[in-house]
């Protein structure tokens, strides 16, 4: 039926180009002739070829579906082939690795109970050697710690002893300095003490001059010569009198200094020598290092 339509459809085609051209000009009708005889004779060869072309497709198709089909059946007979031999294969398979397996069962359950017994008796001598590792390191342990608690305690007594002789030295020094300067502050007091009785007396002398002096120019008025002789006597004795109370007030003050002095400085060396002392008995009576 293509065919048929195409060749009518090229006929007409040609046939109405035919007809134009006869209709519009008379002269050229021959070639115009020759043109769509040629014209007709390619596109019947065309359909031809493509007519040629269809009929061998579809006889490929056809060949190709066969081939297909062909194929698809050798390959079910292959593979049900196949799965029958591969149950068989299984079956076989299996019963042999029952046979195996119910001997290798019994044969890994020997080496199991001899596996079992060694790992019992590595066990129980692994847990022996670790106990008395452990009781080792422990005991180890007691004894260095105690070693260090000693250690700890005689550091802190020897630092308490330290600390409390210096702190005694301190208290020592601050004492000897207090003391020192009470010392200094009465013999200030005292040689003040003593200047103002010093000069007190000397007032005092000096009035008795005065009086002295104003009895002698009354009594030389009376008796120039005896009076005289008198003053002298009276004079000397009083500078004798004023010579040896100063000199005995000296020597008292400087006496009472040094006596103060010394008794201070002994003091000290007792409270030293006391301090050292219970130094020395407490270290004795702590605890030996």
């Amino acid at each position: 039926m293509s065919r048929s339509s195409s060749s009518s459809s090229s006929s007409s085609s040609s046939s109405s180009y035919y007809g134009r051209s006869s209709s519009s000009s008379s002269s050229s009708s021959s070639s115009s002739s020759s043109i769509s005889t040629v014209v007709v004779i390619v596109v019947v060869v065309v359909v031809v070829v493509v007519v040629v072309v269809v009929v061998v497709v579809e006889v490929v198709v056809v060949v190709i579906v066969v081939v297909v089909v062909v194929v698809v059946v050798v390959v079910v007979v292959v593979v049900v082939v196949v799965v029958f031999v591969v149950e068989v294969v299984v079956v076989v398979v299996v019963v042999v690795i029952v046979v195996v397996a119910v001997q290798v069962v019994v044969e890994v359950v020997d080496v199991v109970l001899i596996v079992v017994v060694v790992v019992v008796v590595v066990v129980v001598v692994v847990v022996v050697v670790v106990v008395v590792v452990v009781v080792v390191v422990v005991v180890v342990v007691v004894v260095v710690v105690v070693e260090v608690v000693i250690v700890v305690v005689v550091v802190v007594v020897v630092v308490v002893v330290v600390v409390v002789v210096v702190v005694v030295v301190v208290v020592v020094v601050v004492v000897v300095v207090v003391v020192v300067v009470v010392v200094v502050v009465v013999v200030v007091v005292v040689v003040e003490v003593v200047v103002e009785v010093v000069v007190e007396v000397v007032d005092v002398v000096v009035v008795v001059v005065v009086v002295v002096v104003v009895v002698v120019v009354v009594v030389v008025v009376v008796e120039v010569v005896d009076v005289v002789v008198v003053v002298v006597v009276v004079v000397v004795v009083v500078v004798v009198v004023v010579v040896v109370v100063v000199v005995v007030v000296v020597v008292v003050v400087v006496v009472v200094a040094v006596v103060v002095v010394v008794v201070v400085e002994v003091a000290v060396v007792v409270v030293v020598v006391a301090v050292v002392a219970l130094t020395i008995i407490g270290s004795d009576l702590g605890p030996d290092p």
